[in-house]
């Protein structure tokens, strides 16, 4: 079955959408943790479908400065892929990546450094391989990534671009919002996925619906 838009998608599909995307949330929490050499504990992530105006609110307001992670879905699938924090998630990862303990939260006016943002960099890339590689061994499709782009700004600035490029497609966007926690670290996350409505209908076609 094809989709003109998201609307049309069935209870059954909205629910196969919410399994697939929990499960690519635990494997990229579980490559995070392998990173970090850390044991790290995920809650249950909330997975839902928001209009693009609406997702800068859950990320804490269009102004809130945040790290984005973003990249381009090839093969058998197109769209885009995001993986946003905010500044002291960010913080803390890097913080315990390197091995700074002990270290202060980050600064409203400090910003990162080459290091930091090559840390990111190679978050980013393991966080997108472990999430697509759990949707590619589902489904059976080959998903392929474009090297991933980093940028460090207001939400509502890093959000318009996807908006920009998929809004002629549809004007949502499927949102994962993911917590994963250790000791004295806590980290939001959130995955933002956004196929092609032909993306979606070949997902559903791998997985027999």
């Amino acid at each position: 079955m094809t989709h003109d838009n998201l609307e049309e998608f069935s209870d059954i599909e909205f629910d196969v959408l919410k399994e697939l995307s929990n499960i690519g949330a635990g494997n990229a929490t579980t490559a995070i943790s392998t990173m970090m050499n850390l044991k790290v504990d995920m809650n249950i992530p909330v997975i839902k479908f928001l209009e693009f105006k609406e997702l800068a609110e859950v990320i804490g307001g269009a102004e809130n400065i945040v790290v984005g992670i973003l990249l381009g879905l090839q093969s058998d699938l197109d769209g885009m892929m995001m993986f946003m924090m905010d500044r002291e998630s960010a913080a803390g990862v890097i913080n315990t990546i390197l091995g700074k303990t002990g270290a202060p939260v980050m600064p409203e006016d400090a910003s990162f450094d080459e290091m930091d943002l090559s840390v990111l960099q190679e978050l980013g890339n393991i966080i997108a391989g472990a999430y697509l590689s759990a949707i590619s061994t589902l489904t059976n499709l080959t998903i392929t990534a474009t090297v991933p782009s980093l940028a460090v700004d207001m939400a509502g600035a890093i959000l318009s671009v996807p908006a920009i490029e998929y809004g002629k497609v549809s004007d949502k966007a499927l949102l994962i919002q993911s917590e994963f926690s250790e000791e004295d670290l806590k980290v939001e996350g959130y995955f933002i996925l956004i196929p092609t409505l032909e993306s979606f209908d070949k997902i559903f076609s791998a997985l027999g619906l």
